[in-house]
């Protein structure tokens, strides 16, 4: 029994091994046969359409981005027009605040004059009045003295 293992090892190292890594031998072609069929397979049923899926997915990044830009490019050129017309009714606006201001000024100045023309009026009407009322009390006044000057000469030449 000893020597049996030992043959069989003996006889196993004599044989020659077949079927090795570059075995080219008819399971070589059937083999190819595979890959290929396998590829195509794999290309009809889960490459082209995931292909199609990514292609599509890119296509609509392209259209969101386009779209993306044209809507910051309008956006861009309404911000521009607002802003100008901003500036302009900004502009417009300190024209009418200083139109109104000048405006307000030359009443105020007109309402002045007037003020002083009619103080000035009134000024002169009461000087008028005065100077009537201080010609009224120096005829009376006048003629109280003469009066008075009259009674004292008759007193006096009476009494002489």
């Amino acid at each position: 029994m000893i020597n049996l293992p030992l043959l069989l090892a003996l006889q196993a190292s004599n044989t020659e091994v077949e079927g090795g890594l570059f075995d080219f031998n008819a399971t070589l072609p059937f083999m190819v046969l595979q890959f290929l069929g396998l590829t195509i397979i794999l290309n009809l049923i889960f490459y082209k359409p995931v292909s199609s899926v990514l292609d599509e997915r890119d296509e609509y990044i392209r259209n969101s981005l386009t779209t993306a830009s044209a809507s910051l490019i309008k956006a861009n050129q309404l911000t521009e027009k607002y802003e100008q017309e901003l500036a302009a009714s900004r502009k417009q606006a300190q024209d009418i605040i200083k139109q109104s201001q000048q405006e307000a000024q030359e009443i105020v100045s007109i309402k002045i004059k007037e003020a002083k023309l009619e103080a000035d009026k009134l000024v002169t009407e009461a000087y008028e009045q005065l100077n009537i009322q201080k010609e009224q009390a120096l005829k009376t006044l006048e003629a109280k003295i003469d009066n008075l000057s009259d009674q004292i000469k008759i007193k006096l030449l009476d009494n002489y």
